[in-house]
């Protein structure tokens, strides 16, 4: 243990669910705070057609590179296969695949009208999550969806079923960081939406070559996660001229302050670099003709949030001089796929791509087991589609060009763009042998107010600034010493954290802690103890699922919650030197694990860092804390390169496997 551990918990201990509800109620404000500004920023810059016309491509590459998207993967050989056909009076289904990327199969139902004299009007339908499958054999979504091809088919669309990675004949996986703790999804910048919007795009390429298919009166649709991803596509590729977006949408309100993320798994988001609420996407199939639908009571995407996304996204249609081409459809039900939203539907699509508008008198039924529309007889071994989010967006090379002003721009572009002084209150002070002992609150952020501990001398003015960034189990482990010879002074706050000052402490730790306060004396320097947000007095709760769905929340507004503690070591370092004439001072940042990882980083963006005392970082790069994309930009070696090309660092620090 370090020698001014000790300084660190006199009211920061992550003990008892009361205590720990202060971070959420924290939080909480905080996302309030943050997703009210990103939504006001909202596209509030374009005031006429010409702004948005000079704007559009940006947008649309930044939300190519949110996907993974950017630069645009190579048009690699498709390799179709048709594995079989299945017959109908009215029309014909071609079970098929084709490999969006080498070894990336899409499994898909082809449906075609009989009697076709031109090429037809297609739609593309990108399913929900369904799961069809029987002892352990999956037959795909798409099997779930067939009535909206059977549907198309009968009234003379062709219409391309694509299964999706997630729920596919071959499984992939949507839910990285919602289930399985796959943080480095954001580190790497990766979002299985970006390979549910590729493989879309790649099935226009596939239909593009098919004689029966009128390549200018291209559709789509899906509902759910077949929603989202029709956004998606349709924002990226203009061959798309129609769209229909079913239950597919809402805003970062819904999603963050009302939690409506919970209910979502990976796909349905792009890594929110850019910080952008839903509308700047669906904005971006305007002029195109769109219909957003939704029913009423959907708990996954509430009705109110719809409403603003469309409000929003009908001023772009308005400076276009096309508002009839968008359409809000709201109707009764709950989040379910209902014959009321099949059918206007329909006939949105009948009325562009056709120009017609007839009765809609047939229904749309599933008409075939989903034995009849499997493509695979046997999984094809060079597949990627299980892993493909090990390999989708690569990682950066390592080339030594990494500078925090990459950094700053590309990976922590949800920091706050303006950094001021920060007015420090002083909490508490006390004196123990020779020691001097203060806490410190500091807001670090709107919303989010932290505390710091300095300890120092009373005989002599400090030689350098000393800064410890610690974990939750540092503040535990401390928590004695503390109390062994401040309890008292600072009674009131070891209250508030649940922790009795008054109870006696076993000789040993009274005798560590006269050590410890030696050490300070002797050594003349200035110790700070901080935590960052989450950890000891603003401890979040210990649910697990809690925990997760938090950290997801920070994801949607351009963030990660390691991302915003390096912030907040940062204005600690800042509000620290505005204490008793210390801002000429040289620093040391201490720091283990997590911890030390975000006190390394904090290092590259502030002045007079002599020396970095880093102990257990990671060597694994997916074990490294989730800062946004970082490892699109950089590897953990280069990181630890540039950090000890501005600081001392030990040796044994300076080496990394990757």
């Amino acid at each position: 243990m370090k020698y001014f551990l000790m300084i660190l918990v006199l009211m920061q201990v992550a003990a008892g669910a009361e205590f720990k509800t202060r971070g959420d109620r924290m939080l909480a404000e905080y996302f309030k705070i943050e997703t009210t500004r990103l939504a006001e920023r909202s596209l509030s810059d374009i005031k006429t057609l010409d702004d948005w016309n000079t704007r559009k491509t940006e947008y649309r590459r930044q939300l190519g590179e949110m996907l993974g998207l950017d630069p645009i993967p190579a048009r690699t050989d498709l390799k179709p296969v048709i594995t079989g056909r299945v017959d109908h009076p009215e029309f014909t289904v071609e079970n098929l695949h084709f490999q969006s990327l080498p070894g990336l199969y899409v499994t898909a139902n082809l449906y075609l009208p009989k009697k076709l004299t031109k090429p037809a009007p297609t739609i593309l339908y990108v399913c929900g999550h369904a799961l069809v499958k029987t002892n352990g054999v999956s037959y795909g979504n798409k099997t779930g969806y067939q009535h909206h091809g059977a549907w198309f088919a009968r009234n003379g669309y062709v219409c391309l079923t694509i299964d999706t990675i997630q729920l596919g004949e071959i499984e992939g996986m949507h839910h990285g960081t919602h289930r399985f703790g796959n943080w480095w999804w954001n580190a790497r910048g990766y979002t299985p939406a970006g390979v549910e919007a590729w493989n879309g795009i790649r099935a226009l390429d596939y239909l593009e070559t098919r004689p029966e298919v009128d390549k200018t009166r291209f559709g789509v649709t899906g509902r759910s996660g077949g929603g989202a991803y029709s956004w998606s596509i349709a924002a990226m590729d203009e061959r798309i001229k129609v769209a229909a977006p079913v239950a597919g949408i809402t805003d970062l309100k819904n999603h963050v302050v009302d939690g409506v993320v919970e209910g979502h798994c990976d796909c349905m988001f792009q890594v929110n670099s850019y910080r952008w609420d839903y509308a700047q996407v669906a904005a971006l199939v305007a002029p195109r003709p769109l219909l957003i639908c939704n029913t009423d009571k959907d708990s996954i995407f509430p009705l109110d949030g719809v409403v603003r996304v469309h409000e929003k996204t009908r001023r772009i249609y308005e400076l276009h001089k096309a508002g009839a081409n968008l359409g809000l459809l709201i109707t009764e039900g709950p989040h379910k796929d209902t014959q009321d939203l099949q059918v206007p539907v329909f006939r949105w699509f009948n009325r562009f791509l056709k120009g017609e508008q007839p009765a809609i008198t047939l229904p749309a039924e599933k008409l075939f087991t989903p034995e009849q529309l499997k493509v695979f007889n046997k999984l094809p071994a060079d597949e990627r589609v299980t892993k493909i989010h090990e390999t989708f967006v690569p990682m950066a090379s390592g080339d030594k060009s990494i500078t925090a002003e990459i950094l700053r721009a590309k990976v922590f572009a949800g920091w706050p763009e303006k950094v001021g002084t920060t007015a420090v209150r002083e909490l508490a002070r006390a004196e123990a042998d020779g020691v001097r002992l203060t806490a410190h609150e500091f807001e670090s952020q709107p919303g989010v107010t932290l505390r710091f501990y300095l300890a120092q001398p009373v005989a002599m003015k400090p030689k350098a600034l000393h800064l410890e960034v610690v974990d939750d189990a540092g503040w535990r482990q401390q928590l004695q010493l503390a109390r062994a010879g401040f309890g008292a002074a600072f009674r009131d706050e070891l209250a508030e954290a649940g922790v009795d000052a008054g109870t006696p402490l076993p000789e040993p730790v009274r005798q560590q802690f006269k050590k410890w306060m030696g050490y300070i004396r002797d050594h003349g320097n200035a110790y700070v103890t901080f935590a960052p947000r989450g950890v000891g007095f603003t401890a979040l709760n210990a649910d697990e699922k809690y925990r997760t769905q938090t950290r997801r929340r920070f994801m949607l507004l351009g963030q990660t919650l390691d991302g915003m503690r390096v912030w907040d070591i940062r204005r600690a370092l800042q509000s620290a030197r505005t204490v008793d004439g210390f801002g000429d001072l040289p620093t040391v940042f201490w720091g283990s694990g997590s911890a030390g990882c975000n006190a390394l980083v904090a290092s590259l963006f502030e002045p007079r860092i002599a020396e970095l005392q880093i102990n257990g970082l990671p060597e694994n790069e997916k074990e490294w804390p989730d800062y946004l994309n970082v490892w699109r930009v950089t590897t953990p070696k280069e990181l630890i390169s540039l950090a000890a090309a501005r600081s001392k660092l030990p040796p044994s620090k300076k080496a990394s496997k990757k």
